[in-house]
């Protein structure tokens, strides 16, 4: 049940990323089309782990998944940290 529950988490995580990241793109020049802004599988797969790991305190609150994620980036692998840059994070 906790598998489902976090993995839906970073879904909805990774979608407010997106989300975000829309509206950057919004104030800013048009750039070329990113199609990773939709939170792609290997995204979820990226961050689950580490999500899990470092931050399942803050499950199922997508924001304070996003600021764990962040506090510990040193720690979290170069996969979800790549996936956080990619979201501008």
């Amino acid at each position: 049940m906790l598998g489902r529950l976090s993995l839906g988490s970073l879904v909805v995580l990774l979608a407010t990323l997106s989300a975000q990241a829309q509206m950057q793109m919004q104030s800013q020049p048009p750039r070329a089309p990113n199609p990773n802004y939709q939170g792609t599988t290997n995204d979820q797969e990226a961050c689950e782990a580490p999500a899990l790991r470092f931050c399942r305190a803050e499950i199922p609150d997508q924001f304070k998944v996003l600021a764990c994620l962040q506090r510990n980036r040193a720690n979290i692998g170069k996969a979800c940290q790549a996936v956080l840059s990619a979201y501008g994070q």
